[in-house]
């Protein structure tokens, strides 16, 4: 079997398992934050933090409640990491430093999982499971919840009540969450990821000195690093590590993992507004772009210059033999299109035009299919901009799902669309400015500047996965992408909820003749138009004088 050959047979299993569970799951997910009970566990836990969950929230409220929760969050990681040295399960490592403790901190509570640290040489049971795990269960719930409320406020009129927040991430937590990592974990170690508690222990004489390894609850962690788009790796090499990812089979299983929750909200989408093919259509758009990245990706890889590449049959730098070209491929792509930020392989030793492609899938909003919940917002936002030029093209005002895209509505979503480019480019503009960032670099020119670009557009997009080749553990990088991380995470859910605010206040207006009909070919043909030019071509610049023009070079 040919490694082309190969790759299409991947990527068609990873298609039919992605669709065999897409109807039930969505089903689940939709009666999950529609249901009227409460069991006991979750219960007990409204008691224990005060909260009334049957209390309906108008946005303000919604997102004072985001934001407090998720301030309680670092503050307790960052403390977590502060006193490691006198916790017990430290396995002898010492306290973070501050700079890094808080850009971890900030890092794990914002879905991003950025490392500037090598896990198994910095960080000990207690705050690998107690403090890291944890955040992966509550960062992805807190994503879904924020998508949820937009979501009612389509399927919502004449209120601005937008559900309870305490209510959808306890629910996303217990019963979403918890049960699919569960049954991940336990495949996950039947294919070899370990799952204990020891120490650290030798394991043999290497080029004249001791090699080290030190357990952990591996395979608990991995699945919902995976399953809740978060990415953070118990090792420094991440999911290229036999550890984490022994086989080929646990790798297709990650990356499945990694897409099932986002691909099947489009099913909860449609279920909630009381249209399926809305959900369908954003479930298409979704699936043409990360398609297309796929075949793109594997494209630039496989398709080759220089006697080196083609004596390896491709650009095997920097990647695990064991998963070959086309596994690394669709992990990359996977990984970049979503804010998983997990890695199979070596961002930085793919081809020129292959960086490109892991930087414009994060550039592009992390929409196809995204984050778990922020991709299913972030694309609904695309779809009112989308609504909004078909709108003007044709002298109508326009409207998505029965409502209104007037003034405020358009207001929001340009500066949702807008924040997270002035995040990365403006603080990728500083450090290249600055004499001290770019002494952090190991290369320069094109991959150089790549590298810089690569870090902001990672932790302003909540992606998490890193170039290498960048030094990112010093004071400059720990605080500037922790305040990316902060502001690209926290910044556009702001105006997310205050568009589902005001979406929730409006009537529905009957559908007429000259309605746009969102649920069509002909709108996500549009829709994916709009993803392309109006947030692709915002870094075609900074894409040229990095990774086009390596590319262009080699």
């Amino acid at each position: 079997m040919t490694p082309v050959l190969s790759g299409v047979l991947q990527l068609l299993a990873l298609v039919a398992a992605l669709a065999l569970v897409h109807r039930p799951l969505g089903e689940y997910m939709a009666r999950v934050y529609s249901s009227q009970r409460h069991y006991a566990p979750e219960k007990w836990i409204y008691k224990a933090i005060g909260a009334n969950p049957s209390a309906e929230m108008r946005w303000p409220a919604y997102l004072r409640a985001v934001l407090s929760f998720s301030l309680v969050g670092v503050l307790f990681l960052y403390v977590l990491q502060r006193l490691q040295g006198v916790l017990p399960g430290s396995l002898g490592f010492a306290a973070i430093d501050p700079d890094q403790a808080f850009n971890t901190a900030v890092s794990f509570v914002a879905n991003t999982n950025w490392q500037s640290y090598a896990g198994e040489q910095a960080m000990g049971h207690l705050v690998q499971t107690g403090g890291l795990a944890v955040q992966n269960f509550l960062s992805a719930a807190v994503g879904m919840a924020v998508a949820v409320a937009l979501v009612r406020g389509f399927a919502r009129s004449r209120t601005g009540e937008l559900g309870n927040f305490w209510a959808d991430l306890v629910r996303g937590t217990l019963r979403i969450l918890v049960p699919l990592a569960l049954v991940s974990a336990v495949i996950l170690v039947a294919c070899g990821v370990i799952q204990n508690f020891a120490g650290i222990h030798e394991v043999g004489q290497f080029f004249g000195g001791t090699q080290e390894w030190n357990g952990g609850a591996v395979a608990s962690q991995e699945a919902i690093k995976e399953l809740g788009t978060n990415g953070g790796g118990y090792f420094n090499a991440n999911s290229a590590h036999p550890f984490e990812n022994p086989t080929p089979f646990s790798n297709l299983f990650e990356i499945f993992l990694i897409l099932v929750i986002p691909f099947s909200l489009t099913r909860t989408f449609g279920r909630m507004v009381g249209n399926l093919r809305q959900g369908y259509a954003i479930l298409a758009t979704m699936g043409v772009i990360w398609l297309g990245f796929t075949a793109l990706m594997m494209w630039t890889e496989f398709t080759h210059h220089g006697p080196a590449l083609q004596a390896a049959g491709g650009a095997m730098e920097g990647k695990e033999t064991r998963f070959g070209i086309a596994g690394s491929a669709i992990f990359s792509v996977a990984t970049t299109l979503t804010s998983t930020g997990a890695v199979n392989s070596f961002h930085s030793s793919y081809t020129g035009l292959g960086g490109g492609i892991q930087l414009l899938g994060m550039q592009l909003g992390e929409i196809a299919p995204g984050g778990v919940g922020s991709g299913l917002y972030g694309m609904l936002i695309m779809a009112i901009i989308a609504v909004f030029i078909a709108g003007l093209m044709v002298g109508r005002t326009p409207e998505y799902l029965g409502k209104k895209i007037g003034t405020r509505e358009i207001k929001l979503a340009a500066c949702y669309i807008l924040i997270t480019p002035a995040l990365v480019l403006g603080f990728t503009a500083v450090a290249m400015a600055l004499p001290t960032p770019v002494t952090s670099m190991a290369n320069g020119g094109a991959h150089g500047f790549s590298e810089i670009l690569y870090a902001y557009t990672s932790g302003a997009n909540n992606n998490g996965s890193a170039f290498a080749g960048l030094n990112a553990d010093t004071q400059w990088f720990n605080s500037t992408i922790g305040i990316a991380m902060l502001l690209g995470r926290f910044l556009p859910m702001v105006f997310v909820l205050a568009l589902a605010g005001s979406l929730a206040q409006q009537r529905p207006v009957p559908e007429t003749a000259g309605t746009l009909r969102t649920d069509k070919p002909l709108y996500a043909g549009l829709l994916v138009a709009t993803i392309v030019i109006v947030t692709g071509l915002t870094y075609f610049p900074a894409l040229a004088l990095g990774p086009l023009a390596e590319g262009l070079a080699s």
